[in-house]
């Protein structure tokens, strides 16, 4: 993302009601005035003051959390911006967060979604983007107010009202967070398809916003389950044709990025020429992002895992060339040195070790990480990638001990799910003979739920579910049936104080019971 100063104040919407001059003066003297208690009386006070209503869901660990607080809330723009909507902040782990996730349809950290003030949902917020793009979008939810809903089934159809749509319209289709939708829209195995329809079917005029388009329709198809590469020649000749274009490769940078070897593999045949030639146009492409100081730099960072990503497409066990690997370490001792915000480290150093892990340099990634835990808000987080970096080294007991580690510093209801359940999961791969460590641990996870509905929704439900799946195909042996055994009535003691007619009972009992929950 772009550096927090890069665009200018954003105008007031059209559809905003001006501010009162105390809360004018709150948010000058305390940023945004986040409402972080009752969502309801949130949206209660937005319909009454006729203000759209944004919401974000986070956590205090996570990396893109960090990075939208370093680069997108910290802008004054956005802050002024704020004035004209109700802000809402849901922590994961704070009460009843895990159950407004589920009611809102929201999983992944972070998602931002701006609401009418009637409550109908309007857009999905893409926290991916450059925060000038993001500004852009906002306004356009602000100021139109039209549910992206209602947007996509008019741009699918061959109605009237297909041609009254606006270049903005077609804009808030191609910026929408389809990694967060969660199928709000449609169903996730169709995303690629309708988003190459929508690609194919936006206006001659809006040659960028279709470009835009056909980039995400790539991706979800390279990403998606039972992806396949296609071998399209005619796809490849327009990525190439983008690669070429600066301009468009500066306002895509998200997609070209994160994707790049995901889709350059998808549209092309192994040591083909096409490949060489793709992967060439891309990774020049790349050089210039890396150097784009307009980008923010765990952007950039991001970037240079690409070069990595395509440089191992057709030699994946080889080792990088020198001057790739000398690119990788600059870049990473240049963030390291240059970043000192907290929230920017916790998604810097985040980046910065995953471009050494993807370049095999696992001895420099474990000591960033390493010297990170005594500077990071949340060092449990850069724990679980020790373990990860101690995993690749084949080394088992290392890494259960980082896995150990992070459960035992994690703080939060929800993270601490989320990571006990995680070094279950590790013991049970990692040490599967060790019945006793994986009964303890368990039981340990299981010990520390909150007896109440709110506790089994959205991702510590999840987490549960698939420790259940682990657990129960783990079970084969006699001492392993037992623990489970003795596990899972541990858990149903902690399910029978939750009420008999609530729903999360029935969540709870299924969660260690992979065959009933999916019944």
């Amino acid at each position: 993302m772009a550096p927090a100063d890069a665009a200018p104040v954003a105008a007031a919407p059209a559809t905003g009601v001006a501010p009162s001059s105390s809360a004018a003066a709150s948010a000058h003297a305390d940023g945004i005035a986040w409402r972080k208690g009752d969502v309801d009386a949130a949206f209660v006070a937005a319909k009454a003051d006729h203000k759209p209503l944004f919401l974000y869901w986070g956590a205090v660990w996570c990396p893109p959390c960090n990075q939208v607080k370093a680069t997108l809330f910290n802008r004054q723009d956005f802050i002024e911006r704020s004035r004209f909507f109700v802000p809402v902040y849901i922590d994961g782990d704070s009460p009843s967060a895990q159950k407004l996730g589920a009611r809102f349809n929201v999983s992944g950290y972070p998602t931002m979604i701006l609401f009418t003030p009637d409550g109908r949902e309007i857009v999905r917020l893409p926290g991916e983007a450059d925060p000038e793009q993001y500004m852009q979008v906002l306004t356009m939810g602000m100021n139109g107010a039209r549910p992206v809903k209602d947007t996509l089934a008019a741009a699918l159809s061959a109605s009237r009202a297909h041609a009254e749509l606006s270049a903005d319209d077609w804009r808030m289709l191609a910026y929408y967070s389809w990694i967060t939708d969660e199928q709000q829209l449609i169903p996730e195995k169709s995303v690629a398809p309708t988003l190459k329809r929508l690609a194919q079917a936006c206006p001659a005029d809006q040659k960028d916003t279709a470009v835009r388009l056909e980039l995400k329709a790539l991706a979800a198809a390279a990403t998606a389950k039972d992806a396949k590469p296609m071998l399209d020649a005619a796809a490849t000749a327009r990525l190439l044709a983008v690669l070429a274009d600066s301009r468009l490769v500066r306002e895509n940078f998200d997609t070209l990025t994160e994707y790049a070897g995901k889709i350059a593999g998808f549209v092309s045949a192994p040591k083909s020429p096409e490949r060489a030639r793709l992967t060439a146009s891309w990774t020049a492409a790349l050089d210039r992002l890396v150097a784009d100081t307009s980008l923010w730099t765990a952007d950039r960072l991001v970037a240079v895992s690409a070069e990595v990503a395509l440089a191992r497409l057709d030699a994946k066990d080889a080792p990088l060339p020198a001057l790739l690997e000398k690119r990788v370490r600059d870049a990473v001792a240049r963030a390291d040195r240059e970043t000192a915000d907290p929230y920017a480290r916790q998604a810097v150093i985040d980046a910065a070790a995953e471009a050494l892990v993807e370049a095999g340099l696992l001895d420099d990634a474990d000591m960033l990480l390493k010297a990170e835990l005594k500077r990071s808000h949340s060092p449990y987080y850069f724990m679980v990638d020790l373990a990860e970096v101690a995993k690749k080294r084949g080394d088992k007991a290392g890494a259960l001990e980082w896995y150990a580690q992070s459960y035992s510093a994690a703080q939060g209801p929800a993270t601490r799910v989320q990571w006990g359940t995680r070094y279950v999961n590790a013991l049970i791969e990692l040490a599967p003979q060790d019945a006793a460590r994986i009964e303890h641990a368990a039981g340990s996870v299981i010990g520390e739920l909150e007896p109440v509905p709110d506790t089994f929704y959205d991702r510590n439900l999840r987490s549960l579910e698939r420790m259940g799946k682990k657990l129960a195909a783990w079970s084969k042996e006699p001492a392993q049936r037992a623990a489970f055994v003795r596990i899972r009535a541990q858990m149903s003691g902690v399910c029978a104080k939750l009420p008999a007619a609530d729903p999360a009972r029935a969540k709870c009992g299924g969660a260690l019971r992979p065959q009933a929950a999916k019944a």
